[in-house]
């Protein structure tokens, strides 16, 4: 009997398991994300990014939101161009851009053309109703999942925690919210990071 103890499984990153994507599949990816996020994109982008194709972990796709939020215009079209823009330079924010846009802009035209003919009609009513539901529903889904993260980092669920208490509770706008939060959230995390260099 061998009483030698079976070998360690190797520790693998998760940085390890990330993908680079080339132009081609910047484009693609964020057509399909454009085609199938009726009710808004943002809570299937961390499913398509960091589940499915794995370009970001968890934590980098945060940050970029993060930072997509913060600046102006839409946030997942903020997050194709960025991420486009970290992998494949200009061509890539391009590729994703235009991905993100060309089947929603068609989907979007067809649907103006046909709802100025079916306005009056009760079910159509009906459907935009449940359809706004199921947004709602994939917005908490999202929330979550980059909430959860928050529990191992006591002061970055304060911050989280200040900031909805002041959009959501006290309606303070997002801008003078994030120019506050922003630099609080920033020096916790140099603080944590020299914290952790020391110990190491």
């Amino acid at each position: 009997m061998n009483s030698n103890p079976a070998p360690a499984a190797p520790h693998v990153d998760s940085h390890d398991a990330l993908v680079t994507p080339s132009v081609k599949d910047l484009f693609l990816g964020f057509l399909g994300l454009g085609f199938t996020s009726f009710g808004g994109a943002l809570p299937l982008a961390r499913r398509t990014i960091v589940e499915q194709r794995r370009w970001l972990s968890g934590a980098e796709f945060t940050d970029l939101l993060g930072l997509c939020q913060f600046l102006p215009g839409g946030n997942v079209i903020n997050l194709s161009v960025a991420l486009g823009m970290r992998f494949q330079g200009w061509r890539g924010a391009l590729a994703g851009l235009l991905g993100l846009i060309a089947g929603p802009s068609l989907v979007v035209i067809g649907l103006g053309v046909l709802y100025e003919r079916t306005q009056n009609d009760p079910h159509v009513r009906h459907l935009f109703v449940g359809l706004a539901a199921a947004a709602a529903g994939l917005l908490v889904s999202m929330a979550v999942k980059i909430i959860l993260p928050l529990r191992r980092d006591p002061a970055a669920a304060v911050i989280a925690a200040l900031g909805f208490i002041a959009i959501a509770l006290l309606r303070t706008p997002l801008l003078p919210t994030m120019l506050v939060l922003t630099p609080i959230g920033i020096a916790v995390a140099a603080r944590a990071a020299r914290r952790s260099g020391a110990s190491q």
